[in-house]
């Protein structure tokens, strides 16, 4: 996702502090001499929205927005953010942005605006995540973090990670992870999984580390999986309970070592 056009360049710390934490990229301009020009297509490029924070400088706020209003395509979305004392100054203008937001408000308010301003236009305010407990993964960043701690990986070794944490539960041989991570074309043994499943777990740390589950004599899974010998498996019908030692042997052992 385009960051976000927001202005002035020195927004006021709780705007930005909310923007960080919702993880919403922003590039903040002095005026429209520092938006870059429309493309072919008259689209403002680069930004998927814009953020206009009027503070003291109500005309200078409702200049900035008439600029990119005007322009061949106007720039939507658009969030005006307002004090108190301006409300009465929207009068009549309307078609200048498409919301307003009166701060100092909660960061929930104005990220929960623009998230609806965003859902309007058919675009997402929150990147492409996986998450499963402490971990999460950008797919649009090819960022990791465990526990909120960032993660230093390889382009490979996220590769992998992304791939197990996008099927949790499931079980994959090394020569699968091989064909499906690493491509047809590679022609390195089923050993490169083993040291890439080890520095991950390493890089994951020791409290985190079992969520990649040995599946002894098979391969790998990520994350624990719930299974109930005995329990009805499918379309409701019933199974036969298995006692302790055929349990045992049916069910793959794993481990996180």
């Amino acid at each position: 996702m385009d960051p976000l056009l927001c202005f002035p360049a020195d927004l006021p710390a709780e705007v930005t502090l909310a923007l960080q934490n919702a993880g919403v990229g922003h590039h903040g301009v002095s005026g429209p001499e520092e938006v870059a020009p429309p493309g072919s297509d008259g689209r403002t490029v680069g930004y998927s929205g814009a953020l206009v924070v009027a503070g003291d400088d109500m005309n200078a706020a409702v200049a900035f927005c008439r600029h990119l209003r005007l322009r061949e395509v106007p720039m939507t979305p658009l969030l005006l953010a307002i004090g108190t004392d301006q409300v009465g100054e929207l009068l009549l203008r309307d078609d200048l942005y498409d919301d307003f937001c009166v701060i100092p408000a909660r960061p929930e308010e104005l990220v929960a605006r623009l998230q609806h301003l965003f859902w309007r236009t058919g675009q997402s305010l929150r990147p492409d995540i996986i998450e499963y407990g402490p971990l999460m993964l950008n797919l649009e960043t090819y960022q990791a973090a465990v526990a909120g701690r960032v993660l230093d990986l390889t382009y490979m070794e996220y590769e992998l990670l992304r791939f197990l944490a996008g099927h949790p539960a499931k079980v994959f041989t090394r020569e699968t992870l091989l064909s499906r991570v690493w491509g047809y074309e590679y022609y390195g043994g089923a050993r490169t999984v083993d040291v890439h499943i080890r520095r991950l777990r390493a890089k994951l740390g020791e409290e985190h580390a079992h969520l990649i589950q040995t599946v002894r004599s098979v391969g790998y899974r990520f994350g624990q999986v719930a299974w109930h010998p005995g329990v009805a498996q499918r379309n409701g019908g019933s199974a036969p309970a298995a006692g302790p030692a055929s349990a045992a042997s049916a069910a793959p052992q794993t481990t996180g070592a």
